[in-house]
């Protein structure tokens, strides 16, 4: 039996047809935003690591880290496409060696 507000139409994928609303796009955009926003605070805290000499017996792990940081961030960018305004905007002061 149908609930009543069913009226039975659905879309391939089992979603129902219709207007959709910006509001949960727009809210789960700025929710990717601010993940990604860590993700560049967790770059720069690595790179300034590498770069200290308090940490140079454990460079070649915070290295690894590192890459494998930026390696999420350009998947996290990619997969949301987020390398728009937004990103840019949230990106930390330029740092040395990108």
């Amino acid at each position: 039996m149908r609930e009543p507000f069913d009226n039975g139409e659905r879309n391939c994928e089992g979603r129902h047809k219709g207007p959709h609303h910006p509001g949960a796009k727009t809210f789960r955009r700025g929710r990717a935003l601010e993940f990604l926003s860590v993700l560049e605070v967790k770059r720069t805290t690595l790179r300034q690591q590498v770069e200290a000499p308090e940490y140079q017996e454990i460079k070649p792990v915070l290295l690894g880290e590192l890459k494998a940081v930026e390696m999420i961030i350009d998947e996290y960018t990619r997969h949301f496409e987020l390398r728009g305004r937004e990103a840019e905007e949230l990106k930390p002061e330029n740092t040395e060696g990108d």
